[in-house]
This record gives C-alpha cells, structure tokens and sequence, in this order.
C-alpha cells in the first residue's frame, strides 16, 4: 500500500473496504446535499497568507479544549453506527485518540457501548446525549457517563426529528440492514468486513437495547428510536439536563446567533457549531460561514467549537482564524476507521496535525493559539449574516 499523505488517501480506501450501504451512511447529505457538499467546499474559499523571515522554532498545536490540553485543537465527533464501518469501531477511534492526546466522543447510538469503550480505553471520553422522550432512558445514559468517568456531556439539538437522506433509504439501511439480494452480494464481496463483523459480539445499539424500555433486539430499534426522539425539546429542558449531568457541558447544533445567546443562558461551557454533517436541514449555511456570526454573538463568554467539512489541518487553522476555539472531525477518521481500523484513524489524526504544523510554520507562526484573522483573506462577504 501506498503511503498515506492525506485524507483524500484514507477516502478512497475507506469507499472500497466496506459495503456501499455504510459507505453512503458516511458520504451523504439530506435532500440535495448543498450543505454537505458547501461544509467541506467553503473552506477552500478561505486562504492562507504566506508570511516569511520569523522565528519558526518551539511550534506547537497544542489548545485547550473544555479542562483538556489536546495535542492539537481536535476531537472527534460522535458517529452513530461507527461500529459498522470497522467492527468494534468506536473502541478503535477511541483508543487511537486517546493515544494521540484528543477527546474522543461516543455517540448514543453507537454498536460499542459506553461501558465497552471505558473498559476497553481505561481513559475518560466525552459522550453525546440524543434527548429522547423515555426520560427514565436518558436519565440512565447520564448515571451510565457519570460512572464512565466521561468528564463532559455533548447534547445534541438539532435532531427533534430525522432528516431525509435519499441514499439511506434506497439502500434500506435500517436496523437491522435489509437483506436484500444486492445487499447480501455487497457484503460477500467485502470479505475482510464479512468476517471482522462475524468476530465481534458487538453488533447493535449496545448502549440502547436492553436499556431503553420494550427494546430487547434490534427488530424494536428501529420503531422505538424514529417515535422517542423529542419534538418537545426546549430550552427549558435543555437547562434540566444541564442541571442533572453537574458537569461540563456542549451543546452541539448551533447555527445561528440567537441559539448561540440562548446556549449561553442556560449555561454552556462549549458550543458546537454543527449542522449535523449536512444530514439534517439541507439548505443551511455551511459551518465556517456561521462561525463569525456565532462569535460575535457569545463575545467569549464561552468556548465555540466547529464541526463540518474538515478535511486537512489547514482547515483546522483556517476555522481557528475565523474564531474558533477548537474543532470536531468526523467523516476525516471515518475514512481512516473504515479503512484501516484504529490505524487509520492514527494516520488521520497524523496528516492533520502534521498539515497543521507546516501550515503555521510557512504563515510563520509559532503557536496555534496565535493564529488569527490576520493570518487569512476571506472573501467579501464570506460570513453568513442573517439579513
């Protein structure tokens, strides 16, 4: 094998080592996919300012994110089903990012459950809270964290209801997977998948079934997780949750100022600038062209972190230069997961990091930390104010 230099590599080794269903589960959008395609592609429309003769000695990417000192302001998203890309996934990631020196977040709806990832890492994580309307459930998920020793809790807000995703549908990716004739070829001629699933006792909702009440397969799964999800979820509601986990807290979804001053009301120690990856509400604005906005409105009173169409360490520092203060991956180690296992997510943190390094070096700077808008050219505007 070639050796890996980007994550474009980690892409297409990933798109040809699993089955097409979970292949498009990672690589798709809801509707049209204009905001899945503009997360990643409004990035390229920011440049780097080439700045030469500095003091490039004692570089270093190193940034606080909540309590921690990540090697490099990154974490890794919560990814639902991420144990189907590469089996025992979420313990994968979770022990290549604990080994590189980043959070790792695990998702309600992962295959490993948050019991499988403490026992397998010995190290703490952050997890993220779907709010269902099973209140007793999501009580459970928090006392589950707590003794987990997770030291943050990342609340979703932007899925109170499912975004249509064209690709999932026709490929009848529910749970279980539809076994259809084409399905069952396209695993077959994914043999190294085939047997890694066919090893591991780890193959459903293992942080839902057996927990959430009348759900004891993965036949009820499907029905139970489409009718709890929360369509009453508020503000108030969002503060309650706040209350009874104690701890730090990110809220994840925001996309306009006026959410980013409510976060700040009831509390958030972290926003998280997401529109869910492009697969909830097509026609939003990408990411990097909230952030400015989300910035200004919480005048840092609280961290803002973003997630959405990173796919290099340039784009790490171009979203510190607009006003981050720390940032989230997702499909970027999904590739690598899918492709290598814990592995490749270690080869993909390894090119972002490294693209980080020489990137501030050549805009001649010294510490991420530094890096700023006046290492950019935006293009007039670029940022997504609301008129």
């Amino acid at each position: 094998m070639p050796p890996i230099t980007c994550i474009e590599d980690l892409k297409q080794l990933h798109r040809r080592a699993v089955p097409k269903m979970f292949w498009d589960y990672c690589e798709s959008g809801s509707y049209t996919e204009q905001t899945f395609r503009d997360n990643e592609g409004d990035f390229a429309k920011i440049r780097l300012r080439q700045r030469v003769a500095r003091d490039l000695s004692g570089r270093t990417t190193a940034m606080p994110m909540l309590d921690r000192m990540p090697t490099m302001p990154v974490a890794l998203c919560p990814i639902g089903s991420c144990g189907m890309q590469s089996a025992d996934g979420e313990i994968k990631a979770a022990r290549a990012a604990r080994d590189f020196g980043v959070p790792f977040t695990l998702s309600t709806f992962s295959i490993c459950s948050i019991e499988d990832v403490a026992e397998a890492t010995g190290a703490p994580f952050w997890f993220q809270l779907y709010v269902m309307q099973d209140e007793d459930f999501v009580d459970g998920l928090i006392e589950r964290a707590r003794a987990a020793r997770c030291d943050a809790l990342v609340i979703t807000l932007d899925l109170q209801i499912l975004g249509q995703r064209h690709k999932d549908i026709k490929n009848g990716l529910t749970a279980p997977p539809k076994m259809t004739p084409r399905n069952l070829l396209d695993m077959a001629l994914h043999p190294r998948w085939s047997w890694e699933m066919a090893m591991t006792k780890r193959r459903t909702f293992r942080n839902v079934v057996g927990h959430a009440k009348g759900v004891h397969s993965l036949q009820a799964l499907n029905d139970w997780s489409n009718k709890n999800l929360d369509p009453h979820l508020d503000w108030s509601k969002v503060r309650k949750l706040r209350d009874k986990w104690g701890g730090k807290v990110i809220l994840k979804g925001i996309l306009d100022p006026d959410d980013a001053r409510a976060a700040l009301d009831v509390g958030a120690d972290a926003i998280l600038v997401s529109n869910h990856g492009g697969r909830q509400l097509d026609g939003a604005l990408s990411t990097i062209r909230a952030l400015p906005g989300i910035v200004e409105a919480v005048q840092g009173r609280t961290q803002v972190y973003l997630d959405g169409g990173i796919r290099s360490g340039q784009d790490v520092l171009k979203a510190l230069a607009l006003g981050a203060d720390g940032t989230f991956i997702g499909r970027s180690f999904l590739y690598g997961l899918g492709a290598l296992g814990q592995r490749g997510v270690t080869e993909a943190l390894t090119v972002i990091r490294n693209e980080m390094d020489t990137s501030l070096a050549l805009c001649g700077v010294q510490h991420a930390r530094d890096f700023s808008r006046d290492h950019v050219l935006v293009p007039e505007g670029f940022s997504g104010r609301w008129e």
